[in-house]
Order: C-alpha cells, then sequence, then structure tokens
C-alpha cells in the first residue's frame, strides 16, 4: 500500500480499538455507520478507516474522534435484525487529515501512518525487549487458562517487533484509553516497553488472586477445625449432663415421621434421608435442606381427612345467608353438594357389605377371593372420587370468592385459598429442587401443608391472571393438578414424591375465559357469575354492607340511618361496576363522615337521604348516559356490554359532499370499523329499496362513537351503525326510545351477540323502552327478571329490513316491514 492519501469511510468505535495484523469483530447498528460499511463493501479494496471515539456518544461527529486510527479492510459480513456484524482486518495505522460528513455517513482523508524503528534493529537491547514481551505475554497466556501450544505457535509466527506489540496489546484487558494510547504510539521499541508494563501488571493481578485463593482456602480449613471443636463441646456438655434441644426436636420428628401411613415410595425415601441426616454435621448446609424436608413431609396430612357431613338443607341455609341473588350458581352448587352426598351414601354401603361378607368367610382362600373387590383400583378406575373443578368466571366483586368459602363452610372443609394473579414461574406451583438454595414447596404442597387435611377446598383464585417467563408456565403446570385422571400422583419438584390430591375440592376464580388457555380450560367446569341489577345490589347493601360497615365503624343504627332512595342514588351516581365492592366503599365513605360527626358531637343521630347524599360524598363522579330527549336524523341508540355492567351508547352519522369515503372516528378496533363498512355496503346495494339518493359516490359519509377517548370494539355495534347511516342518508329520524345490537353480516342478517342480560338492564337504567335484539339471543331474555321485562317493548329480529322497520317508523320502502301484517309490531312477552 503506498503512503498516498486514501478517502475512506469512516467507522466509530465505541469502547474498541483495532490493531494493525489483528482480527476483530464488530456489531453495527447507527444508520451513518451502516451506510459506511455498505459504501465500502462495494469498493474493490474494501477499506474502511476504523477510529475510536473520544467520548461516548450515540452520534458521532467528526469532533468525537481521534486523529489515528487503523486502516481496515472488511472481511465476512452478517446481517441481522437492526443491524450487521462483520469482521475487520487492521492492516495499518492511519493518520486522519480531515474527517467530513458526506452522504449521511462519515469520510476521512487518511494518510498511512509510517512506523518509527531502532537506527539498529539488531541490537541485542532491542532484541532483548522483544524477547522478554514475548516470554512475559507466554507466561500471562499460561496463568489465564490459554493452551500453551496454540500461544506458542501464535507467538512464534511474530517475527516483527511493531506486529508483536500490537497482537499482544490486543489481547490485554485494557480500557480503550489505554489501548488507543498504544495505537498512537509510532515508535517501535517505546511500544514493546509501554506493553511489556501492562503484561507485568497483569502477571502481578494474577498473582495476587491465586494468594487470595490460598488465604481463603486456608480460612475453611479453619472453619473445618471450628466444626470439629464443637462437636467435641457437645460431647462435653453431654457428659456435664447438660439438654441436648436439638437432639430432642430430632427425635421427635423421627418418631413423626415413623407414624406417617406412607406409601412405599415415600417410605423408602424418608428412611433414606433420616440415615442420611445422622451422618451430616449439623452446620453443614447439606444438614439444614435435609431436616427442611423432612419437617415439610412430616407437616403434610397424608391420611388426615375433615369428616364431611354434606347436609344439603343447611347447605342451601348457608349459601343464602352469605350471598343474595346468584341463584343459577347456588344451583349449580348444590347440585355438586347431592352428587357428592350420593357418593359417600354409596360407598358407605359397599363398605358395610364389604365387612359383612369378609366376617363370613371361614378359610384363607374365600377371604382373599372376598377381599379382591375392595382392593384398590388402578389409576384411573376410581370414577366415584373424581370431583369436578369448578371455575367461576365474572365480573370483579360478584361474590366468586366468597361464595367458594361458604362452600367449604357448607361441606365441612378446610379452606385454602392460593393467589395466582402475576405467577410468571412455574415453581410457584411445583416448586424449586432441592438442589437450589432457598428450595421450598410450590403453592400447591404449601396450601396442602396449611389445610392439614387431604381434602379442603382449595381455591385458585384469579386463574386468568398467570403469565409466563424464561422460567416455565405456570399454566402448564397447572395441568397436572386439575386433571382428576393425574392429579393423585401429583409431584412437586421439592418433595420429589408423588402426592395424592385427588379428594381435593378444586375451585378457581377468573374474571375473562378468553385469558385461560384451552388445554387449562378444558379440565374445569364453568359457573359463570353475572353483574347485580340495581334492585339486587340495593338488597345486598341494606342486608350485608350497611350493617357491616356500622360495625366495622362501630356506629349504632340509631345513630345512623342509611334510606334506601339514598343508597339507590349512590349506586347510580357513586358506582359503576357489576359487582359490589365501589358501593361498600362509598358506604364505608358514608359512615366515616357521620362517625365524625357524632364522635365530636356535632350531631347525635344522621339519617341520610337522596337529598344529603351530595354532602357526604361530594358531586357525583359518574354521570350516566340517558336516553336521547328527542328523535334526531343520524343518530342511533345502541347497546354495550363491559365487565362493569351494560349501557347505551350513541352512533352518530352525517352525510357531506365529497368522493364517497368513509371515515371512522372514536378509536374503533377492527372489527367495529368492519361492522361499519358492511353497513355502508349494504346501504349502498339498498339504494334504490331504501330511496337513498342514486348519486352517493358524491359524498362522504362520517360515522363517529362518543366518548372519542374510550377504546371501542366488538361486532354488536353493526345493526346501530347501519341505521344511524341510513337515518343520516335518507333524513328520517330515529326514534329516541328505543335501543339495538347485534351483528350485522353484508346480506343484512342480524347474528346473535353476548351480554343480553348486561345490555337490557344497561338500558333499562338509562330510560330505554323499546330494544332491537338478535332472535337467537331471545332465549338469553330468560337471565333477566320479570320485573324488569315488564316494562319493556323487545323485537327479536332476523335481518337489517326488520330493524329499520321499527328503527325509522318514516321509512316508506319496499321490502322493509315487520313481521306479521307489514304494519304491526310484535313485543315479546316476559317468560312465565
Amino acid at each position: 500500500m503506498s503512503n498516498e492519501p486514501l478517502h475512506l469511510p469512516v467507522i466509530p468505535l465505541r469502547d474498541v480499538v483495532i490493531f494493525p495484523g489483528v482480527k476483530t469483530v464488530i456489531s453495527a447498528g447507527r444508520p451513518g455507520t451502516l451506510k459506511a460499511i455498505r459504501r465500502a463493501a462495494k469498493s474493490d479494496e474494501k477499506l474502511v478507516f476504523a477510529v475510536s471515539q473520544r467520548v461516548n456518544v450515540d452520534e458521532a461527529a467528526p469532533e468525537t474522534l481521534h486523529t489515528i486510527g487503523t486502516i481496515a479492510r472488511i472481511g465476512q459480513l452478517q446481517r441481522f435484525a437492526g443491524g450487521v456484524q462483520l469482521l475487520l482486518e487492521g492492516d495499518r495505522r492511519g493518520i486522519a487529515m480531515r474527517i467530513a460528513e458526506k452522504e449521511d455517513h462519515l469520510e476521512a482523508v487518511v494518510r498511512p501512518a509510517e512506523e518509527m524503528w531502532p537506527a539498529d534493529t539488531d541490537d541485542p537491547a532491542f532484541l532483548g525487549l522483544q524477547r522478554e514481551v514475548r516470554e512475559r505475554a507466554a507466561e500471562l497466556a499460561q496463568k489465564a487458562g490459554l493452551p500453551p501450544d496454540i500461544v506458542s505457535d501464535i507467538l512464534a509466527g511474530l517475527e516483527d517487533g511493531a506486529r508483536l506489540a500490537d497482537q499482544v496489546a490486543s489481547h490485554l484487558e485494557l480500557g480503550a484509553g489505554d489501548k488507543q494510547m498504544l495505537l498512537e504510539t509510532l515508535s517501535v521499541e517505546d511500544r514493546l516497553r509501554r506493553v511489556l508494563v501492562h503484561v507485568q501488571r497483569q502477571i502481578a493481578v494474577f498473582d495476587a488472586q491465586s494468594d487470595i485463593k490460598s488465604r481463603v482456602q486456608q480460612e475453611l480449613g479453619d472453619r473445618q477445625r471450628e466444626m470439629v471443636l464443637r462437636e467435641q463441646l457437645k460431647a462435653i456438655q453431654q457428659e456435664l449432663g447438660e439438654g441436648d434441644e436439638d437432639g430432642d426436636a430430632l427425635d421427635e420428628l423421627r418418631d413423626t415421621l415413623r407414624n406417617l401411613e406412607l406409601n412405599e415410595t415415600a417410605r423408602k425415601e424418608v428412611d433414606r434421608e433420616l440415615r442420611r441426616l445422622t451422618r451430616l454435621n449439623k452446620e453443614s448446609m447439606e444438614y439444614q435442606v435435609a431436616r427442611g424436608f423432612l419437617e415439610v413431609i412430616a407437616e403434610l396430612p397424608w391420611n388426615e381427612r375433615s369428616d364431611e357431613d354434606v347436609d344439603l338443607l343447611r347447605a342451601a341455609e348457608i349459601l343464602d345467608a352469605d350471598h343474595y341473588a346468584l341463584g343459577d350458581v347456588k344451583d349449580r352448587v348444590l347440585e355438586f353438594l347431592a352428587v357428592s352426598r350420593l357418593h359417600a351414601q354409596r360407598e358407605a354401603r359397599e363398605a358395610a357389605l364389604a365387612k359383612e361378607a369378609a366376617a363370613g368367610v371361614e378359610d384363607e382362600e374365600a377371604a382373599e377371593t372376598e377381599a379382591a373387590p375392595v382392593a384398590p383400583a388402578v389409576a384411573g378406575e376410581d370414577v366415584t372420587k373424581k370431583a369436578p373443578i369448578l371455575l367461576f368466571v365474572g365480573p370483579p366483586g360478584v361474590g366468586k370468592t366468597s361464595i367458594a368459602r361458604s362452600i367449604a363452610r357448607a361441606t365441612g372443609r378446610e379452606y385454602v385459598r392460593v393467589a395466582l394473579g402475576g405467577a410468571r414461574d412455574e415453581a410457584d406451583i411445583r416448586g424449586h429442587r432441592r438442589t437450589y438454595v432457598g428450595a421450598m414447596p410450590g403453592r400447591i404442597i404449601q396450601g396442602m401443608r396449611q389445610a392439614g387435611k387431604r381434602n379442603p377446598l382449595f381455591l385458585l383464585d384469579e386463574v386468568d391472571k398467570l403469565g409466563a417467563s424464561f422460567q416455565g408456565d405456570p399454566a402448564s403446570a397447572l395441568l397436572e393438578v386439575l386433571d382428576p385422571a393425574q392429579n393423585h400422583t401429583f409431584v412437586d419438584h421439592y418433595l420429589g414424591l408423588p402426592f395424592d390430591l385427588s379428594e381435593v375440592l378444586f375451585v378457581a376464580t377468573a374474571n375473562f375465559v378468553r385469558q385461560i388457555p384451552a388445554p387449562l380450560l378444558d379440565r374445569m367446569e364453568v359457573v359463570e357469575f353475572s353483574g347485580y341489577t340495581e334492585a339486587e345490589k340495593l338488597e345486598i347493601a341494606r342486608r350485608y354492607l350497611v350493617p357491616r360497615q356500622l360495625q366495622e365503624k362501630a356506629l349504632t343504627e340509631e345513630q345512623l340511618t342509611i334510606e334506601d332512595t339514598a343508597i339507590q342514588h349512590t349506586i347510580s351516581h357513586y358506582t359503576r361496576e357489576a359487582g359490589v365492592r365501589q358501593l361498600e366503599r362509598e358506604l364505608g365513605k358514608l359512615a366515616r363522615k357521620v362517625a365524625r360527626k357524632v364522635a365530636t358531637e356535632e350531631v347525635e343521630s344522621l339519617t341520610v337521604t337522596e337529598e344529603n347524599v351530595a354532602d357526604l360524598l361530594g358531586r357525583p363522579k359518574i354521570h350516566p348516559e340517558r336516553a336521547a330527549a328527542r328523535e334526531q336524523v343520524g343518530i342511533a341508540t345502541g347497546l354495550y356490554y363491559t365487565p362493569a355492567g351494560g349501557d347505551i351508547m350513541f352512533v352518530e352519522a352525517q352525510t357531506m359532499a365529497g368522493k364517497g369515503n368513509l371515515v371512522l372516528t372514536g378509536q374503533l378496533g377492527d372489527v367495529m370499523k368492519e361492522s361499519a363498512r358492511a353497513a355502508w355496503s349494504f346501504a349502498l346495494s339498498r339504494a334504490g329499496e331504501l330511496g337513498i339518493d342514486e348519486h352517493m359516490g358524491d359524498k362522504d359519509v362520517h360515522i363517529h362513537v362518543p366518548a372519542g377517548a374510550v377504546p371501542k370494539d366488538g361486532p354488536s355495534a353493526g345493526v346501530t351503525m347501519a341505521t344511524a347511516l341510513v337515518s343520516s342518508l335518507t333524513g328520517l329520524p330515529v326514534r329516541n326510545d328505543l335501543a339495538m345490537t347485534g351483528e350485522l353480516t353484508l346480506s343484512g342478517r342480524v347474528l346473535p351477540i353476548g351480554g343480553v342480560k348486561e345490555k337490557v338492564l344497561g338500558a333499562v337504567r338509562a330510560g330505554i323502552t323499546t330494544i332491537i335484539m338478535p332472535q337467537e339471543n331471545e332465549r338469553d331474555l330468560e337471565d333477566i327478571p320479570p320485573k324488569v321485562l315488564e316494562t319493556l317493548t323487545i323485537y327479536p329480529v332476523e335481518d337489517l329490513n326488520q330493524v329499520l322497520a321499527y328503527a325509522i317508523p318514516a321509512l316508506d320502502a319496499t321490502g322493509l316491514r315487520a313481521p306479521g301484517d307489514g304494519t304491526a309490531r310484535h313485543a315479546l312477552a316476559p317468560p312465565s
């Protein structure tokens, strides 16, 4: 290579220095660097100027770079997401005469640097310096654990003193500043001396580490001596008659383990650990791990059971006393308890028959024959003990967790609750292996340990909030726990032994079924909890919430009286939920305000009415939607459902001059956008029937769904969007006392939707008297209280023509008539 200046792309390096004759792999991802690499890769020489940055900044500039760098050649190049990885081979030092930006990357005018050699390269002092560097480098490599033969081959091939210094410098553990100083040292002799100093310093570091290691080993020996002395001290204490509390506890543990009725596998493992425990030193970590394992074994309920007393009448009384409403849920629970009672009665009869048959057997052969039917069944044969896994699904605050506690009380089982929300580690379910420091059993075994019985009610709370991480998926670990065909041999990693969970009654709770993995959901029987109506919330507040708040705030019924109208006002204007948690908090706030007035003797008693609720709770927090005051063109009323309950929403459509575009606003999701496009296509295809202007191509339509700050999605607003759109295009108003819900297809069919009960109750709260819903959802009306249905007129529909006939009475088009005689509108009577 000549010494003429070169125009080269610049690769800025952060905390990296490349030496001549050394191959280095770097990663690049900055846009300017990537462009410089692409330009160099296209050239014949593939040369770049690799120079280190003075300061570690993201955007390199000429003033942030050193002047001296390395002219390097690009070798292999591999692309990956976000950047490239390339092999640079240093060629020689270069001095940047000028660095400037060019076409979004840096380019430098580089003059190759001349090495400064001693006047006499055969001088003994210079040759001795090279030999010393070579020998000390080999010594350093040996202390670092590198293979001696490979190091010898590399050093033997470096006859040039300059290349020797560069090669050794590149492998030293130095900062970027020290390496840059070596790169800028053009005198070969000075460079060798500086490299030798760094090598000697690192050798001294290795020697210091070796010395520290030997002293630590000596200290460990001293600890071993201390352990021996402690054993001698223990023997002296025994000679003096002093008690050994730890030994007494160990004897008690040994007796407890021997009295346990364990299966053969567990007995073998326990005996092995006991023998091992006697050989271990009590001060060692292995002793603590083994003893902790045996203590867990001793505390588990291997054969202890609760005496179940399944009295269905008493269970029904307990459920009714603890929870108001939830009739379907209570029926399902009582059905399960009835099946459990029948199983218990059948097992009792079979046991009695077996006992009578065994009493009449005289010879040993007959005894074996008669005993065969009551022998333990193989896995999978005992269907009488396979209790269903119940999954309570519903919004927060509707009583899922509390009803599980009531089931435990009704059946006489122990109650164990495990909160799974946020669990992201498989070890939360299966435990840690005992080889890990601080290992412990999983939550299932810990729950059984807490219950002390092998047949508790085990509540898996918030099972839909399970997460997954690189440490495993806890939902997958639950598959074995919740499978009746497998959980009789559940193995916790900490125990390493099969533990029988077949008698456990598992109850899980969740807010959203769709967040539960399908294999896990398949193992559970879903029991749905719907939200409470306002009338049910009022009754719950009167029966449970108000008395509980009076008790917690130390008030009497004479000191605080809350009228029903005040509770109703609190429900509608201060809470927005399917359950009653927020309502209880607001009632608690009311009680605190009154308690303060009573404690300061401001009042002796207070009656809370609808008029003075705002004085105690402040201005209303909830402003529920109300039915529109009058009929309007382009505005239709829809129904929607959230975990907090149902409500109405308004869909607005407006036409204007344009080019036939459809504009959608209101933070609509993809499904709602598709529903709007389907409605637009339906209107275009039926323009003649609907009496719409044929020149629709000259108009734009804007559909907006308030409130704009709230994201919305789902298919059930399809008929509402279509009605608002047709109203806007025809100029005919939509009924303001009518709300609608249903998914719309391109051909105008109305498909079923979910959340009918919540939507209908929300419509009633908003003052709606007429509802349009899909024909296929008619059966869902059975879930709605008859008193609510009596106030409503409900139109089940099958296609959009019926919807438009009901919603836009003024629409006079062919084929748009309600079922029947074409004019009468049929109101669905409440179910008897």
